[in-house]
């Protein structure tokens, strides 16, 4: 068994990391151009487990991070783990009352806040009654000790650690009711960055950019795991700008980068670029199904192939993935199992023929150890046999190339059919006026539920509404079209950028939701 193959948990892999590629660095910042090597991260990381420690905190207590993406946050989190405690990362859009909760339903112990948070941090706080301190965590020094008073010696920096150890608990950003709270052990973490390392060939060589923020999922277990477990380079800007995407792949020879089908389109909303792209290998696509048009779009413009992928957040991301260059790719489809096994399941979680839609189940390393403190919700999700429910619905074809057709809440039935609200979306998406296509159901006493969509035109674009409609019916026919097209400024989006369809209704018809 190799050095690599022995590694159970994170701390290790941090330890062997900075031991065999000290001098590699591994964090970039591109608005400050510093740079961070393996065997300082590690420093930083241990004074990081170390002060935790000393604050008198237990392992497996819960630490919560308020922080937007720099390098100061992404030590943090390894920090926390690190020390065999729980990393709790707050989704800054998802607004105060959400806050609230996550910080008392996970019974968070501290919180590092960035200054930009301070605020949504202390009104939050404000409806929680038990003393929860606060660390200010500065964007590349990382936490900020001197504000803060500390209990006991820092020369230690934890109980030893095992695969098992929870070492994140990330809450899904769910569309209705309170979210859940993930439980992701360090076997789990692991196993989600050695599956986008291996399955994306990604080398000590490679440079990475980190777009996607990392108190989400994507942004977290692809991007920050998988160079962690590859060692290699993670360029980490603030937050996602299209205006200078192109300029940072540029400065900084990205190789890969990992982007939500939103970003794709902005980006190939805006001017032609003139950068050197040749040290580009692959974009990753990922959270939501990615329109064949914006994928044949992006790469016939920049000559860079997109690897089409499907995660959740209960499988510390990535559960399938199209293959590399030059082995054949499906557009319209996230892939074939990757790590793990995935089936298509009937009502009952058994497998159904090639070709038959059912609900898409996954088995894995890398499936979550159940919700925080909700063991119902939990046995509803994984099954006997250790299948996870993904709540997507899909078939596999005679490949083992998975294609998603919506979710099993979003899926719209009129009259008795089933309509996927993707095909809807597609089809508009395939005008060139639209930047954006949601499609979703409305109430109806004839059909039982209609369908309607939301749409967003492009900067300098649009069309008159009787020419979509004309638009949708010559593509998809009378009864899958939408009944009602609704223009708006901009669509609801979770914080990966992934249109939040469900919020629509509500959005558009109050009384309704």
């Amino acid at each position: 068994m190799s050095t690599l193959e022995k590694i159970q948990d994170l701390r290790q892999q941090i330890t062997y990391n900075a031991a065999e590629h000290g001098d590699h660095v591994w964090l970039v910042s591109p608005e400050t151009d510093l740079e961070i090597t393996f065997r300082e991260a590690a420093e930083r990381v241990e004074l990081i487990a170390a002060n935790l420690k000393a604050f008198g905190l237990n392992q497996g207590d819960r630490v919560a991070i308020a922080s937007q993406n720099c390098i100061g946050c992404c030590l943090t989190f390894m920090g926390i783990i690190y020390g065999g405690f729980v990393a709790v990362p707050l989704n800054l859009v998802a607004g105060t009352k959400t806050i609230r909760y996550i910080v008392n339903h996970s019974e968070a112990k501290l919180i590092f806040v960035a200054d930009h948070c301070a605020k949504d941090i202390n009104d939050a706080l404000q409806g929680i009654s038990k003393d929860i301190r606060c660390v200010p965590l500065q964007y590349e020094a990382g936490p900020n000790w001197n504000e803060v008073a500390l209990n006991s010696d820092i020369g230690h920096t934890g109980a030893n650690l095992t695969a098992d150890a929870i070492g994140l608990l990330m809450y899904t950003s769910g569309t209705t009711g309170n979210p859940k709270g993930v439980m992701l052990n360090h076997a789990n973490l692991l196993a989600a960055g050695r599956f986008i390392s291996s399955g994306h060939t990604i080398t000590q060589h490679d440079r990475g950019l980190c777009i996607l923020p990392i108190f989400h999922i994507n942004g977290l277990c692809v991007t920050v795991m998988g160079s962690t477990v590859s060692s290699s380079t993670l360029i980490m800007p603030y937050r996602f700008s299209v205006s200078v995407f192109w300029e940072i792949i540029n400065k900084y020879k990205c190789s890969w980068f990992s982007a939500v089908p939103t970003q794709f389109s902005y980006i190939l909303n805006q001017p032609e670029t003139r950068k050197d792209l040749s040290h580009l290998r692959f974009a990753r696509s990922a959270s939501a199904p990615l329109s064949p048009n914006i994928h044949r779009d992006f790469e016939e413009r920049f000559k860079v192939p997109i690897i089409e992928t499907m995660g959740l957040t209960e499988t510390g991301s990535q559960i399938s993935t199209n293959p590399m260059p030059p082995a054949e790719r499906k557009i319209g489809s996230p892939g074939k199992a990757y790590g793990n096994e995935i089936m298509i399941g009937d009502k009952y979680q058994l497998s159904v023929a090639s070709g038959v839609i059912g609900e898409i189940l996954v088995r894995g390393a890398n499936v979550m150890q159940g919700y925080f403190k909700q063991p119902q919700e939990t046995a509803k999700t994984i099954t006997e046999l250790g299948w996870l429910r993904t709540g997507d619905l899909g078939f596999m074809d005679e490949d083992g190339f998975i294609f998603v057709s919506g979710r099993i809440k979003e899926l719209i039935i009129k009259g008795g059919e089933n309509i996927a609200p993707r095909e809807i979306d597609e089809a508009l998406l395939e005008h060139i006026t639209i930047l954006e296509a949601a499609a979703f159901a409305v109430p109806c006493p004839d059909y039982g539920e209609r369908v309607e969509a939301c749409i967003r035109f492009k900067e300098t674009l649009n069309a008159p509404l009787d020419v979509l409609y004309d638009h949708c019916k010559e593509r998809l026919g009378s009864f899958k079209s939408p009944d009602v097209i609704h223009i708006l400024e901009d669509l609801p989006k979770g914080p990966s950028g992934k249109v939040q369809r469900l919020k629509l209704l509500e959005l558009i018809y109050p009384t309704c939701a």
